[in-house]
């Protein structure tokens, strides 16, 4: 987001962690376990979805290369701050990959309920076990930044605890609200196979559709030409279409 903005950033990273994520589970869960069947997830309708997906992403990034190619660099800056194609470009795709790790844990984690959970509940245990692994690598990430920056005294200038506390608490209840509304999905989609297995590229693809209309209403598009936010749009549509395909398809 630093580099590219809310709505190209969000696209790109998401983008690649949704199709990532939703292939990784079944094939790391069927080279671990092969007599469970895990592959037959991957239906058809399910890899066309995430193709379409895919293609929605795509038509958001050509128009985000239209956006770089067209505005001057004091109208990018103005849009973000530091604006830099390739960097950007690249730091998405990485974070797109490791994030669709995050599903791969989930689906390792699957299994971890009573028998007796009711299906809306039955993902939240791997889902704590995903995000305690988070949570320690950025603490070991933040006391090495504080020992390298020098800056552990930070902590004692108590000014700024309440607004820092609260912001991240915010962040924290708004992040993880998108999981719990995952597992809540699942359990409404559980007589669905298809479904169950596209939920998590259904959530990547309606962040990335939330993150270009913000960033519209942000003006990170501001100064485009009504070619560029045409073809945003569009890959806008593609994206919401995508999360209707593999029902349609089955």
């Amino acid at each position: 987001m630093r580099y590219l903005g809310v709505a190209l950033g969000q696209s790109i990273s998401l983008g690649t962690c949704a199709g990532l994520g939703t292939i990784l589970g079944p094939v790391m869960l069927h080279i671990f376990y092969p007599e469970a069947g895990h592959l037959e997830k991957l239906t058809a309708s399910v890899i066309i979805g995430v193709i379409v997906t895919l293609a929605g992403i795509s038509i958001i990034g050509i128009a985000g290369n239209m956006k770089a190619s067209s505005l001057s660099e004091e109208e990018k800056r103005a849009a973000v701050k530091d604006f830099n194609f390739p960097k950007g470009i690249a730091i998405a795709l990485l974070a797109g990959v490791m994030s669709a790790c995050f599903n791969v844990g989930l689906e390792f984690g699957g299994s971890l309920h009573f028998a007796d959970t009711p299906d809306m509940f039955k993902t939240l245990p791997g889902t704590l076990l995903v995000t305690l692994g988070g949570f320690l690598t950025n603490t070991v990430y933040c006391f090495t930044q504080n020992t390298r920056n020098k800056t552990w005294n930070d902590y004692g200038k108590t000014s700024l605890w309440a607004n820092n506390l609260f912001f991240c608490a915010l962040a924290g209840v708004l992040w993880y609200s998108q999981f719990f509304g995952l597992s809540l999905g699942k359990g409404m989609l559980a007589g669905s196979p298809t479904l169950t297995t596209f939920a998590f590229c259904i959530l990547m693809a309606l962040n990335v559709t939330f993150s270009n209309v913000w960033g519209i209403l942000l003006k990170e598009w501001k100064g485009c030409s009504t070619k560029t936010v045409a073809v945003l749009l569009a890959g806008i549509v593609v994206l919401i279409v995508s999360t209707f395909v593999p029902e349609l398809l089955k």
